[in-house]
């Protein structure tokens, strides 16, 4: 492949946004380096705080996918940020969609903070409102409940 046809961050973010309204975990796997990192550092329920390797973003988000009734339909992009450093971009974005079971339409602003090398994300910090989540999915209570019972 030559340096010219090495995606950059940008390229990369539209390729990850792609296979996140596709539901697409292997598309979505094969952005990460083998050893790429996906943080969570907000809490979000029925989530790691993180995953460690292209195998574990596919693994993990194949099943919560598959466990969702979360259907992202169009994510909006409020600002992308370049950093200082080539390699990071910072993304304020809103996922708009619906819950399929009950029709139910939500808006989960997010922030990510990507760093891509050599054409692949290398760390991806991810701050998503999963309590958002939680709430359009008509789970809000349970997990208050999961968390009082941790003594969080």
């Amino acid at each position: 492949m030559s340096e010219s046809a090495t995606p950059g961050p940008l390229e990369l973010l539209a390729r990850y946004r792609r296979a996140m309204l596709d539901l697409d975990a292997d598309a979505l796997a094969a952005l990460y380096a083998e050893d790429g990192v996906h943080e969570f550092p907000f809490l979000f329920p029925g989530m790691p705080e993180c995953y460690r390797g292209r195998e574990e973003v596919r693994a993990g988000y194949r099943a919560a996918w598959g466990a969702s009734e979360a259907r992202p339909e169009e994510i909006w992009e409020v600002a992308v940020h370049p950093g200082a450093d080539p390699e990071v971009l910072t993304v304020e974005q809103l996922v708009v969609g619906t819950v399929a079971s009950t029709g139910k339409e939500f808006a989960l602003p997010g922030l990510l903070v990507m760093r891509a090398r050599g054409g692949q994300l290398v760390h991806v910090r991810d701050y998503m409102d999963g309590l958002g989540v939680a709430r359009a999915m008509g789970r809000l209570s349970a997990v208050a409940a999961r968390l009082e019972a941790a003594g969080a």
